[in-house]
């Protein structure tokens, strides 16, 4: 049975490799826990979701689902129909800044797995494509466990695939008894409850210029998630301009718009992981609107020159102050 959280706590890291990066966990649980099967429970969580929602994986479901015949039902695992109904309802409440359809422009400009640098003619292949929008184009029955394509397109889950992992693995905290706990993956976190002391949790924003791993700021956590996205890990320079690894289907381009990051907090990871993507996309203005209009909690980080400037909605709109930093 699982423990309550009225025993003694000590504090416990885990950690392991995942799509290419990796996964951690700090929490307060008992002596008594048996903490590899926890890790071993934590590590299949997270692998799973990689197996199943992988654009580098083969046999992933993703890509059985990208090669399927438009037209043709495909059974698919309830996790993966749970987040691609989540990825379809961001779609559609940003106006398409967040848009999972846009794994021909991944490749096509070199951060997927077809190719690792931009291809012109499949650049303009995927910009000139004609399909329906995203949300007309993908149907589920979620029900039945199927989903059928409209029209043909290529779906790329990266930004939100990461946030549901970090959920999946916090549900195997609580199903082990823990009541505390930080769980990160990436730029991705969610915290279970404060620290055993009371505390929340503390995390770093990071700061973002490339090349250097340093805090913006730092946010607390309790029983709440935060996902940051951002154009200063992944990108390729074009002359003068910093193109993002995320995507703008709508204009069928990475994102350079001049926003450095966007940090979003909610109750789930994979929204706040959506939510980031859709309003570093949105970009500052239309973001702002968009983060307004459903109530979201977002940070911008503003490049103006060589200065950050922030701008923020919700809980973060007093903090920032539109200051340089």
């Amino acid at each position: 049975m699982p423990k309550t959280c009225s025993e003694p706590l000590h504090r416990l890291q885990l950690h392991g490799p995942t799509m290419a990066t990796r996964w951690a966990v700090s929490c307060d649980v008992p002596p008594v826990l048996d903490t590899n099967a926890l890790c071993q429970a934590l590590a299949e969580a997270v692998e799973q979701v990689d197996a199943q929602m992988s654009p580098w994986q083969p046999e992933s479901a993703l890509n059985q689902l990208n090669r399927a015949p438009v037209g043709d039902w495909l059974a698919l695992p309830a996790q993966i129909l749970e987040v691609l109904a989540r990825a379809l309802e961001v779609c559609r409440l940003s106006d398409g800044a967040f848009d999972p359809a846009v794994g021909a422009l991944v490749d096509a400009w070199g951060f997927g797995a077809a190719c690792d640098t931009p291809d012109a003619e499949a650049i303009r292949a995927a910009r000139n494509a004609k399909r329906l929008p995203t949300p007309q184009a993908l149907e589920l029955d979620l029900a039945a466990g199927l989903a059928r394509k409209h029209s043909p397109l290529q779906l790329d889950l990266c930004g939100i695939a990461k946030g549901y992992a970090v959920d999946r693995m916090c549900a195997v905290l609580t199903g082990h008894g823990v009541c505390h706990a930080l769980v990160a993956l990436d730029g991705e976190l969610r915290a279970i409850g404060p620290q055993a002391s009371g505390a929340p949790w503390a995390v770093a924003l990071e700061s973002p210029r490339a090349g250097l791993r340093a805090a913006h700021g730092v946010i607390e956590l309790q029983d709440l998630a935060v996902a940051t996205s951002g154009d200063y890990r992944h990108f390729v320079q074009v002359g003068q301009a910093r193109l993002a690894h995320s995507m703008d289907g709508r204009s069928g381009k990475p994102v350079n718009n001049g926003v450095a990051s966007v940090t979003v907090l909610a109750p789930r990871c994979m929204d706040a992981d959506a939510w980031a993507t859709a309003l570093l996309v949105a970009g500052s203005g239309q973001g702002l609107a968009l983060a307004h209009r459903h109530g979201l909690d977002a940070l911008w980080l503003l490049r103006r020159g060589e200065a950050l400037v922030e701008l923020g909605s919700g809980r973060f709109a007093a903090a920032a102050s539109a200051g340089t930093a």
